[in-house]
């Protein structure tokens, strides 16, 4: 007795069939993208500039005080923001201060009872 040769269902062929084009698709989508025309880039990136003084807080108790410390060569204005813990507390914020290059600033602030939050905020000083 003979035993007939299984066929594959349609469908089995079909989704294979499918698979195969859409491997295809993505070789040649990856293919094209890596060309690079003799090795220049049409958009290099954006030149980042150096920017920002570097700051650290310090909360004792309710004061606040913040060093700032601008290693780049343009200015930067620093202000100091407290949030109080207390809903009848007065949230401050400092006037900005610039910071020269290589210069260090001290910002101080405080609450009346408890600090909640603090940060510092940065721009550029348009020369």
């Amino acid at each position: 007795m003979r035993v007939p040769p299984r066929r594959v269902p349609a469908t089995v062929s079909a989704a294979i069939a499918l698979a195969a084009a859409l491997l295809l698709l993505v070789v040649l989508a990856c293919d094209a993208m890596s060309d690079d025309k003799d090795g220049k880039d049409d958009h290099p990136a954006p030149k980042r500039e150096l920017f920002g003084a570097q700051c650290r807080t310090e909360t004792d108790g309710s004061r606040v005080r913040a060093y700032c410390h601008n290693p780049y060569p343009g200015a930067d204005a620093v202000a100091l923001h407290i949030e109080c813990a207390r809903w009848w507390d007065i949230d401050t914020d400092t006037k900005p201060r610039e910071v020269d290059p290589a210069e260090t600033v001290r910002l101080d602030g405080r609450c009346w009872k408890d600090v909640a939050r603090v940060w510092v905020s940065h721009r550029k000083v348009r020369d």
